[in-house]
Order: C-alpha cells, then sequence, then structure tokens
C-alpha cells in the first residue's frame, strides 16, 4: 500500500518527525515499510544560483564554463553541457556535497582540463517531474543562495506492507489514526456531512448473506470533466493516474477512508439495482475489457433487465461506467463477506485495489460516511444534485463485542511493565471504550480484536515490546527426538549438496494433472488422495502424496531453461489416507531424489555420460555407508524399471524411471530417475561411524566368472546367493559386465551373460593359490545350486 507523507499530515501533526522515526514506529507497531521514495528535491545542497557569466570552453564545442552566483560572496565555476539558458537566469546549482536522486553525490572535479565547483541541474536530475530540455530555468525574483526545496512541494512516499488482520489500515485516516496512537498525538476531526437514510425502493438485494448492506444514492446533472490541481496531486502523490472528478472521487475516498465506491451511469441502467448471484456459465465484460466467464458463487450488480453492471467488489463493467457524456450517476458504497469476495478475485484473475480491501473486511459503519463524503465532493465539483437520503438495502454486520481485560493476566504477561492504568489509557487511544460492567466496547473498524489476549498484545505493540522485561534467559532444554531428527536432516542435507545435489521447496499442494506422477512408498488405492475442499487455484487441489511431482515439475522448468544435469532433492511432509479411504488424513515424511541429464561438466577431454540407476546407487551409498543397499524389483503405474528399495532386507523406499512418453511431454531430453525414501527409516541408518578398519597388510586375489542365466532373472538374486553363502574369504563380488544377444547367434535370446568379479583375501596372512581356488569355487557351486546357471 502507498502512503503520501503530506496526505497523512492532513490528519495529524507530523512537524519534527523525521522519516527514520515514523520508519521506525510502523516497523515496531507491526507495518512492515517495505520502502521511502522522496519526491521532489531533498537536499539542503541544491541552492538557488544566478549565471552571472558563460563562455565557451576551451577544449570542447558543447561545454560552457559559467561563473555563478550561489550566494556565498565569491562566484563559483561551473562547466555545463546545457544550451537553454542565457547569462542573468537563476538556475538549481548543486553544490559539492550534494546528494541527487539515484545515490549520486555531486562533487569538485576537472572536466576537459577545467575545473568544476558544482552542477548547475535540470529538474529531472533534483527528482522533479521532467520539464523541457535543458536547465530548469527558476522564477526571477528567487532569493540567490536559498535552498531549491522551499520553492518546490515535496512529499515522500511509503510503501507499506499491512498484514491481512489489519484492514482498518489502508487508507491515509487509518494509518493516522494508528501513528497518532503511537506519538500520543491528537487526531485531527474529520469533517464529514451529516447522514440522512432511507428504505431502498430501488434496489432489489437477492444475496443477502453475500452483501449484507447495500447502499446508493443518485446524482443528477453533473457535468463530468477534469479534476481539481488538489484532487489530481493527492491521487499522484500515492501513483494513481487521475481520470476525471467522479471516478477521481472515488478513488479518493477510497484511500482516503478505507471504503471502496463505485460510480455507475444512471443513463445506462434499466429500472432497480439488482444484487444477485451470477448465473452458471453467465459472462461478464471487465472494465479492462476482458471477459470471464462466472459461477453461481460469483456475485454481480446488474439492473432489472440481467444486465452485468459489476463484478460485486472486484471490478465495474465496461458499459456502465462514468464517461465525459454522463450527466446522471448512481454511486455505489456497500459490504460485502471477504471470502465471496476473495474467491472470485482469485478464480477470475482480477484485482483491484477495491478488491484488496473487500478480501480484508471493510468497517460496515463506515460505508454511509463514505458515501455521504463522496457525494459532497462530487457536488462540489461536478456539480449537480443529490437525493436528499441515501437508500440502504440490508443492515450492517455487527463484526465486533465487548472483550474483558483481565488485569492479573496482563501484569503476568507484561512482566509488571506498565500500570493498569497507562494499559487503559492505551487502549482508549486505539478507539476503545470501557463500559459500565468493566468490558472494553471495540470499534466497528477494529473486527481483528476478540479476546484478552487480542487487547494485550495491543498494549504491549504499543507500550514497546522492548520494555517488557525479560524473565528469564534461554534456559538447558534436553535433546528431545525433534532435535535428533533436526540434526539427521542437516546430515543429510550436507551429504546430498557435498554430492552435487540441489536442495528444492515445493508446495505441498499439486494439481490433479500432477497426481500421475506421484511415486509413493505405497501404492495409492481410490479414496486415498486427499483433496482440498475450495482450492485456491486448480493447482492447488490436492495435498501432495509424494514428494516426486514437485521434483519432476522443478525438474521441467529448469530444462526449459536450457539446464543440462538435473541433480535434485527434497525433504518434507506428505498427506495421504490408506485402505481406499479406511484410515484418514495420514502424515509422514521423505526424502525424493531426481537424477537426470548429464553428470559430468561438458569438455572436449571426457565423454558426455547421463545420470541413470547406478548413479542413485551411488547417492545411496554415500548416504548410508558401508550399509548393503538391493533392488526389487515391483511395478509401479506410470513408471517403467520400478524397484523397492531395500537396506539389510527392510524396504527403506521406492525407484522408478519415468515413463518415455511423459519424459518427451515434459521436454526431457534424457532418462529421468526418481526415487522416494522414508525419511524416519532413514535417520535410523545414520549411525555415524560404526567401526574403522585398518588397510590390508596382505594382498588378495580376484577371480572373474562369466554365468548364462535367464533374460528376465534379477541381478539381486546372485547377490541374494554370494550373500547367504557366507564365504570367510570372499571380501567383495561386482558385476562389471552384462551381454545380450537378440539374434540368438551368439547367446540365446532368452539368455544373457554376467560378468561377476570376486575378491578373497585372508586378513591375516597371504592365501595360497589352492585356497583360493576353493573359495571361489565353492561361489561357483552356489550360484549352480541356487540359480541353475551356466558358467561359459
Amino acid at each position: 500500500m502507498n502512503v503520501s507523507l503530506n496526505w497523512l499530515a492532513t490528519h495529524l501533526d507530523l512537524a519534527g518527525k523525521s522519516i527514520k522515526e515514523i520508519d521506525d514506529l510502523f516497523t515496531f507497531a507491526g507495518v512492515e515499510v517495505e520502502g521511502i521514495i522522496p519526491k521532489g528535491i531533498t537536499s539542503e545542497k541544491i541552492v538557488v544560483a544566478q549565471i552571472k557569466e558563460a563562455v565557451q570552453h576551451p577544449n570542447a564545442d558543447r561545454l560552457k564554463v559559467t561563473q555563478v552566483d550561489a550566494g556565498e560572496g565569491s562566484l563559483r565555476q561551473i562547466v555545463c553541457g546545457a544550451q537553454n539558458y542565457k547569462v542573468g537566469d537563476k538556475v538549481p546549482c548543486a553544490l559539492p556535497g550534494a546528494e541527487l536522486p539515484g545515490g549520486f553525490t555531486i562533487g569538485e572535479t576537472v572536466m576537459r582540463k577545467v575545473e568544476s565547483k558544482g552542477m548547475l541541474c535540470s529538474a529531472s536530475e533534483i527528482g522533479l517531474p521532467p520539464g523541457e530540455d535543458g536547465l530548469l530555468i527558476l522564477p526571477a525574483d528567487a532569493e540567490i543562495g536559498k535552498p531549491a526545496k522551499l520553492l518546490f512541494d515535496s512529499d515522500v512516499l511509503l510503501e507499506l506492507e499491512v498484514t491481512p488482520n489489519r484492514p482498518d489500515l489502508l487508507s491515509h485516516y487509518g494509518m493516522a489514526r494508528e501513528l497518532a496512537t503511537l506519538l500520543k498525538t491528537p487526531l485531527k476531526p474529520l469533517e464529514l456531512p451529516a447522514v440522512t437514510t432511507a428504505a431502498a425502493s430501488a434496489i432489489q438485494l437477492d444475496a443477502p448473506a453475500a452483501c449484507p448492506l447495500y447502499t446508493a444514492v443518485r446524482i443528477s446533472g453533473v457535468k463530468v470533466q477534469e479534476s481539481p490541481a488538489w484532487l489530481k496531486q493527492r491521487l499522484e502523490s500515492i501513483g494513481l493516474r487521475p481520470i476525471n472528478q467522479i471516478v477521481d472521487v472515488t478513488n479518493f475516498v477510497l484511500h482516503e477512508l478505507g471504503q471502496p465506491l463505485h460510480a455507475f451511469d444512471a443513463a445506462k441502467l434499466s429500472g432497480d439495482i439488482v444484487v444477485r448471484h451470477a448465473n452458471e456459465g453467465e459472462v461478464f465484460l471487465a472494465l479492462d475489457e476482458s471477459e470471464h466467464t462466472l459461477t453461481a458463487d460469483d456475485l454481480l450488480i446488474s439492473d432489472a433487465s440481467g444486465a452485468a453492471l459489476a463484478l460485486a467488489g472486484v471490478m465495474g463493467g465496461l458499459h456502465s461506467g462514468v464517461t465525459e457524456t454522463t450527466t446522471d450517476i448512481l454511486l455505489e458504497s456497500a459490504y460485502f463477506t471477504p471470502q465471496g469476495i476473495r474467491r472470485t478475485s482469485r478464480r477470475t484473475a482480477l484485482s483491484s485495489d477495491s478488491s484488496y480491501r473487500f478480501e480484508r473486511g471493510v468497517d460496515p459503519q463506515g460505508i454511509l460516511t463514505a458515501s455521504a463524503l463522496a457525494t459532497k465532493l462530487i457536488l462540489e465539483l461536478a456539480g449537480g444534485s443529490a437525493e436528499a437520503s441515501i437508500q440502504v438495502a440490508g443492515e450492517a454486520p455487527v463484526l465486533t463485542q465487548p472483550v474483558v481485560l483481565d488485569a492479573q493476566k496482563l501484569d503476568q504477561l507484561m512482566g509488571g511493565s506498565i500500570a493498569l492504568p497507562a494499559a487503559e489509557e492505551i487502549l482508549t487511544r486505539l478507539g476503545l471504550s470501557k463500559l459500565a460492567d468493566g468490558a472494553w466496547d471495540v470499534p466497528s473498524f477494529r473486527a481483528d480484536l476478540h479476546r484478552h489476549i487480542d487487547l494485550v498484545e495491543e498494549i504491549a505493540r504499543v507500550h514497546g515490546l522492548a520494555n517488557v522485561p525479560s524473565r528469564f534467559l534461554g534456559a538447558f532444554v534436553p535433546a528431545s527426538p525433534v532435535d535428533a531428527a533436526y540434526d539427521a536432516d542437516m546430515v543429510l542435507r550436507r551429504r546430498l549438496a557435498a554430492l552435487g545435489l540441489h536442495e528444492c521447496q515445493t508446495i505441498k499442494l499439486i494439481s490433479d494433472a500432477q497426481v500421475a506422477d506421484v511415486l509413493p512408498l505405497r501404492p495409492l488405492q481410490d479414496g486415498d488422495v486427499i483433496r482440498v475442499k475450495l482450492p485456491l487455484s486448480e493447482d492447488h487441489a490436492v495435498m501432495r502424496p509424494s514428494i516426486v511431482p514437485g521434483l519432476i515439475a522443478s525438474a521441467a522448468r529448469n530444462v526449459r531453461q536450457q539446464a543440462k544435469s538435473l541433480r535434485f532433492f527434497e525433504m518434507g511432509r506428505v498427506f495421504r489416507n490408506a485402505g481406499g479411504g479406511k484410515a484418514k488424513d495420514q502424515e509422514s515424511e521423505t526424502l525424493a531424489i531426481l537424477l537426470s541429464g548429464s553428470n559430468l561438466p561438458t569438455g572436449w577431454t571426457q565423454a558426455d555420460r547421463h545420470a541413470d540407476l547406478y548413479d542413485l546407487n551411488g547417492v545411496l551409498s554415500a548416504l548410508l555407508g558401508e550399509r548393503k543397499i538391493t533392488f526389487a524389483p515391483k511395478e509401479r503405474a506410470g513408471f517403467v524399471l520400478a524397484s523397492e528399495i531395500k537396506v539389510d532386507d527392510q524396504n527403506i523406499g521406492v525407484f522408478a524411471r519415468l515413463m518415455p512418453a511423459r519424459e518427451r511431454e515434459l521436454d526431457f531430453t534424457s532418462a529421468v530417475y526418481v526415487a522416494e525414501l522414508d525419511l524416519g527409516k532413514i535417520r535410523k541408518l545414520l549411525n555415524g561411524i560404526s567401526h574403522v578398519e585398518d588397510l590390508p597388510q596382505f594382498p588378495g586375489s580376484s577371480r572373474d566368472a562369466a554365468m548364462e542365466l535367464p533374460l528376465a532373472m534379477p541381478n539381486a538374486k546372485i547377490e541374494a546367493v554370494i550373500a547367504n553363502l557366507a564365504e570367510p574369504l570372499l571380501v567383495s563380488s561386482e558385476c562389471f559386465d552384462v551381454f545380450t544377444d537378440a539374434s540368438g547367434i551368439k547367446i540365446a535370446a532368452e539368455s544373457k551373460s554376467v560378468a561377476y568379479r570376486f575378491h578373497y583375501r585372508e586378513p591375516s596372512r597371504t592365501l595360497k593359490t589352492e585356497e583360493i581356488d576353493a573359495a571361489h569355487q565353492n561361489v561357483l557351486d552356489a550360484l549352480v545350486k541356487g540359480l541353475d546357471v551356466k558358467f561359459r
């Protein structure tokens, strides 16, 4: 939200308060100051100077050497490139040390071997709106040496971020009211006209739940034209473009009081105003010329003919607004329920200053006041006559109720730092009033105050948290399972980052389309997916049962940015039902990994190799140390090469490759391998260094064996036979070659040749050849017996 400091100053006295002080006040009161933008001349060292002499620069055709009087008692030499001045003109002169917009500081310099002691300035160079090319020529009666800032209006634009629970701050009067409380400064009273109301005869309220209160006033005989200077200046100070005095008044009142208004051209209305829900599929043409298909949840303002005049609380219609030919207007001021406006704004992707405020909730008691103020201003600026009474349909909702302040709890929570009378004085300054029974009556604009603790929070905020004493320093807390889980996660993060993987953080909501990419630890059944009842968008309709879809989406975005190597991981919660929905709302934590693309940087000395299953196995081995990792094939819908990942016969996760068709759909140029691991089990496997072995003192010996076995036999069965044998001299084994021949010439088409290397060693002595041969034969015999293989 943009706030003009000059506009604020119309509501309270800010004399003597620096921008730094106001910034600190807002910050410590819970309003984030995102930016401070000075407007106009800010430096005291930009002064009025008169040009006494201008001669050609001896070394530059387009420069002149001037002598100027800046009120210092002697002339100052300045080199200037402008051409639009003459001797005797008065211009802004930036003396050395002056700070110009953009952070540029003026100093003494030498230009083409001629000394220059300052800078003669154009309008844009000192923070004023751009004027003619060249120097800014000042009035002839401007006093020489006087700071130029005194000749022009200046302002400061504050860019503020207001929390959703404080819609009362979304106006200049609301901000001034807050500052007055913090500064203990009286708030200047608003000059508001008296409000006269009458039961509406031309308003049909068909959706009272979505619009509890709707008011309108007809103003006839107006003349639409350009707004006066003061109104345009107010709007321009916060970045708004003036349009005409009718529209500008509604914008002014919105930013003055926080109540959105809308003006209809009465000649374009047919009969009464009707506040209704849209018909399913009804089309609305918005003021920005965008077309929207509505649902029955959307609220419309229409006339008796059914023509849609405005999307309630969001944006006006294209053909019902005020133009230069308008003579009669209907001024709307209403209260719309925040939930409905938020839903419509998100679904239609239409956002406006009005919807921003209606989504958070406006003051129900300020609706008539805003309408009366706008009517008064329109009559002053555009002429015409207004109805004697504002037409009112419905009733203003009551959103607040009295709240009791518990003095004992207040003293306890505030550490005795504030006395009860001082706390009550703060509540009074905030607009609350004490009732006879001791409870506090909450004003209608503070609908966020419901409980005792809300009042204490307001007292603490205004009193200053720095004034609340600390009762004790950090106390020792024994380690908990939460601490252990955090430490284990950090170990995993460091190890994965050291392996070249990048951590992702994706949203926990996915779209229906992404459900096809899920790779949960246990396959999903119908009813296991948890859907969001009122999703903000189609992309956030399902609570993720797996992290993999988010990683795939991140990888796809990286591919579109020409990334060649994709190595991602993410830790987080997943959500699902179980047993087809019998067990509800289960949460667990998983670790997901995605590998794809080049494994090595591009270089002429090395061949490119893409990530595969073995790279994933290497990542897991690096995470879990010396533990034995095996893959047990198990089909998963939507994936190929799917397997369960086991460690010491314990299932810790699942691995798969994305379907090639899905890879092509997402523009991947190489295979995409993903894994999802049970984070709880992984944490338990992180035992640190379990033991340390000395380097072998005696040599070992290797034997190779090539075996012929059925094409479909998984490698895991070979590893299982070798592990079950437990040959004492066998220290390691690895598969180093796989050969198949689809033609059946070199080996039967239904068979494959798998070559293994076995390494043997005895830690206490050198083995004899006979011993190695015997141990090797034991391994071969076990493979023949267990798998019926043939050795080649």
